[in-house]
């Protein structure tokens, strides 16, 4: 099985729990390890439908009643920390009076294997030291403090994600030294001091844990420094004879310069692991996030400053040259795509600054200024070898990464755009000639052709960033499980259609290019949230991360000298909203990704969730109160409905065919109601607080349906449509749903499983939002740069415009949305997207 660590060493030895036995709601597949913290299993959530491990602390814990509770007060504690660096802890019981853990299932190995007992390269150990420090500065937020770091407590997954194990559970686990099993070079111990016993690993502890002295959150940054050390200088930081010797360095010595271990080793690197490695907590870093700003600094650009590379570890060859980034557009704005024309001097690029609408425009390296091309509104595409170019006009805004319009071609140095194609997301020419490969979507499904028109893969997500190689024969492209999502992962097609998956499923997937020598995929993702890095893949799936940057970057091009064509974004999702009563807006944004779920039925409470990176890849799901109170945490998933009363939320996480998860907003317990769906596009609580209306698709028809909110049950209603769903409505007396589709109808739905009927004709793309309090209109919402909200009549398909909201600073926006009404617009929240773009060329990224 897929190895995991939640103990520093483990064996197959003695496991009591067999395969196909119960532990609670989970079922055992196969042992993992077992060692004197305990045995761990791979087990599977049949509630969930995932894999799991799960961690059967010693019988000894059990035997301590005030261990025990203190263990599962900490372990409920860690199991809030919800960041995609520390290990997520999902369930804690009890199987036959022995305590377990339940958390995410890792596949990788531990720091200390990574390690062994060799240094680093330098950029290696500062690409792993970024998100451990990111991960402590989310736990100390918390309040909570991990006390036993260590390289065993680390955990490096096979795509590159670190994670940081046993959170807040090292005082509460003693190894079970009776048993002999699973001796490590790196043993969390007791050690009676006088004063009581301490808790930590001799090789890590910080001075005041080794005094037996009350420890905060400057404990862990000390023993982040011992673990820094090491992996830069191939050697622990204090070592002794015995751990009392050990201990004695702690609090008398310090370790070698690094930069006398390995002269290649930057000053600056020196200086930050002395400064974590002060013998006084007060003079060390304040906190693990000025640790973590620390190393950012040194990793990677800053704004349009270029940046030495880190040395790497080589044996006799002079150090590769600098990697310079140099900036090339200075104006507020998005910038949508760019590319090298075949001269690899000139680029080309659509942007829309200041607000106004897209234009291509040219930019020389002798020119400071870009020049737009004299065409009508438009992104670039491609640049073929004879200097073609193929343009999108009139683009319009679909979701992250993603825009639609015309495919026409033009010439690059003049010529009247001439229209292929319409509804075309992304074009990449054939190196061979003017043949292009296309993304589309096409009847709620999307489509890689290749050549325009042949479908070669197709699928009930969509594609993004189709590119063809240097030889002409495969495609690479990012594949997406969901339609209006970027999540996914790399892929590639032979020109028979043949595909192959080459990287797991990343967070945020946007931006991608062949290497100029052809052997690798280079492309821009992020495990979680927008932070994308710059990472490559060869076709036969050999990954790596080329350079982590702070903020977010999308990939676009490389020319054949190998210069790297990207742009740096500052991304913000947010909310706006109207509280009852209230004769302004109040912005009601929690972190940078936030999205309208729904108001509760009198608009004093909004439900909603967060997609920021610190919340981890599931998402959050919260509430707040729209007099703008601090934000409430409610648990993963993708916030879809309230009750009416507001003591109850709906979310899901962005799994396909997850059930619905039932948060309490206050005191009560999360259920969980599956649906059977594939994918639930809109969920919708009736007045009567006991039903869900949930309407999803499900073997490639839309289909909905009422589930019992309390216990689960199903009740299908007579809707089958081979449509894409587009937001629906309860009337307010509970007897109807209003749902419509992105194709531009509407079917009227009695909840009494009587026959529908068709509603009032949409306009393409417009979304149905709510009823009316009278029960006879509905609103919907028209999205884009601005927000338009009609009304029309359910019965005769009247219309009358209802309001038009617009931003007050337009730049950067790219798309209004997520409207949410109630009491006929005396209370509203809508959300916005607005990306900020700086446009850089890259030397000597390798």
């Amino acid at each position: 099985p897929p190895r995991h660590t939640s103990a520093p060493v483990l064996s197959s030895a003695r496991m009591s729990l067999a395969t196909g036995a119960q532990l609670g709601p989970y079922e055992i597949l196969a042992p993992i390890g077992a060692g004197g913290m305990g045995e761990v299993y791979r087990a599977r959530d049949p509630r969930l439908g995932r894999d799991v491990a799960v961690k059967v602390l010693p019988a000894a814990l059990a035997a301590d009643t005030e261990r025990q509770r203190r263990f599962e007060h900490e372990a409920r504690s860690a199991g809030r920390l919800n960041h995609p660096n520390i290990l997520n802890i999902y369930d804690v019981g009890q199987h036959e009076g022995q305590p377990y853990l339940v958390t995410e299932l890792l596949e990788g190995a531990t720091l200390r294997e990574r390690i062994g007992d060799a240094a680093l390269p330098v950029r290696k150990a500062i690409e792993l030291a970024i998100p451990v420090a990111y991960g402590l500065a989310a736990a100390h937020e918390a309040g909570i403090v991990h006390r036993d770091l260590k390289p065993e407590n680390l955990f490096v997954t096979k795509d590159g994600r670190v994670k940081i194990l046993d959170f807040g559970l090292a005082k509460l686990t003693r190894p079970d030294d009776a048993s002999g099993a699973g001796k490590s070079a790196a043993r969390t111990v007791a050690v009676d001091t006088g004063q009581g016993q301490i808790w930590g690993t001799a090789g890590y502890m910080s001075p005041e844990q080794v005094r037996g002295q009350q420890v905060d959150h400057r404990s862990d940054i000390f023993s982040f420094g011992s673990i820094l050390y090491e992996m830069l200088a191939g050697t622990r930081a204090f070592r002794g004879e015995s751990p009392a010797d050990t201990m004695s360095a702690i609090l008398r010595e310090d370790p070698p310069d690094l930069t006398t271990l390995d002269k290649e080793i930057p000053l600056v690197l020196e200086r930050i692991v002395r400064h974590c490695l002060e013998k006084s907590p007060g003079e060390r870093f304040r906190s693990a996030h000025d640790l973590a700003f620390q190393l950012e600094g040194i990793s990677g650009p800053s704004g349009s400053a270029s940046i030495e590379a880190l040395p790497r570890e080589s044996a006799g060859p002079a150090p590769r040259p600098a990697a310079a980034f140099r900036q090339l557009s200075y104006r507020r704005g998005f910038l949508h795509k760019a590319r090298f024309a075949p001269d690899g001097e000139t680029i080309v690029y659509g942007a829309e600054w200041e607000g106004d609408p897209v234009r291509v425009y040219m930019k020389r390296p002798e020119s400071p200024e870009a020049i737009p091309l004299a065409l009508p509104s438009a992104d670039i595409q491609a640049v073929s070898r004879t200097g073609e170019i193929a343009i999108s006009l009139d683009p319009s805004y679909g979701h992250n990464g993603v825009f639609q319009g015309t495919l026409a071609v033009s010439l690059l140095f003049g010529g009247a755009p001439r229209e292929i194609e319409e509804r075309i997301l992304h074009v990449d020419y054939a190196p061979q000639g003017d043949a292009m490969v296309v993304a589309r979507d096409v009847e709620g499904k999307g489509r890689v052709e290749f050549p325009l028109g042949n479908i070669l893969y197709e699928t009930a997500g969509h594609v993004s960033f189709p590119r063809m190689s240097p030889s002409g024969d495969r495609i690479a492209f990012f594949d997406h499980p969901f339609p209006n999502d970027d999540r996914g992962g790399v892929a590639i097609l032979d020109l028979q259609g043949n595909k192959r998956t080459l990287t797991q499923e990343w967070g945020s997937a946007q931006g991608m290019a062949w290497s100029a020598s052809g052997e690798e995929i280079w492309f821009t993702a992020a495990a979680s949230g927008s932070g994308r890095a710059l990472h490559a893949v060869k076709p036969t799936g050999e990954l790596r991360l080329i350079a982590g940057f702070p903020g977010s970057v999308r990939l676009f091009d490389i020319s054949k000298s190998g210069q790297v064509l990207l742009t740096r974004d500052n991304i913000r999702l947010g909310m706006y909203c109207k509280a009852p009563g209230a004769t302004e807006e109040r912005e009601l944004s929690w972190l940078d990704w936030s999205l309208t779920g729904e108001l509760s039925p009198d608009g004093s409470m909004l439900l909603f969730d967060e997609e920021n990176e610190e919340v981890g890849t599931n998402y959050l799901a919260c509430i707040r109160k729209t007099d703008g109170s601090p934000v409430v945490r409610l648990g993963e998933g993708r916030a879809l409905t309230l009750s009416p009363d507001g003591r109850w939320a709906v979310a899901k996480l962005p799994v396909p065919a997850s059930p619905l998860i039932v948060y309490p907003t206050g005191a009560g317990k999360k259920r969980i109601l599956p649906t059977g769906m594939t994918n639930v596009a809109n969920a919708r609580w009736l007045p009567n607080a006991h039903q869900v209306f949930c309407v999803g698709t499900e073997g490639g028809l839309s289909r909905a349906m009422l589930l019992d909110a309390e216990h689960g049950g199903i009740v299908p209603l007579p809707l089958e449509v081979a449509a894409t769903v587009n937001g629906s409505a309860i009337s307010p007396d509970g007897k109807l749903a209003a749902v419509g589709f992105k194709e531009g109808s509407s079917v009227l739905l009695p909840l009494d499983r009587s026959e529908s009927r068709p509603g009032p004709p949409l306009e393409r793309g417009e979304r149905i939002i709510a009823f009316t309090s009278d029960g006879k209109w509905l609103f919907l919402e028209n999205q884009g740069r601005s927000l338009r909200i009609d009304k029309v009549r359910i019965d005769t398909g009247e219309r009358a415009p209802w309001k038009v909201m617009r931003p007050p600073d337009p730049s950067g926006i790219m798309m209004m949305f997520g409207t949410r009404i109630v009491r006929d617009g005396e209370a509203y929240v809508y959300g916005y997207a607005r990306v900020l773009s700086d446009l850089y060329v890259a030397e000597g990224l390798v």
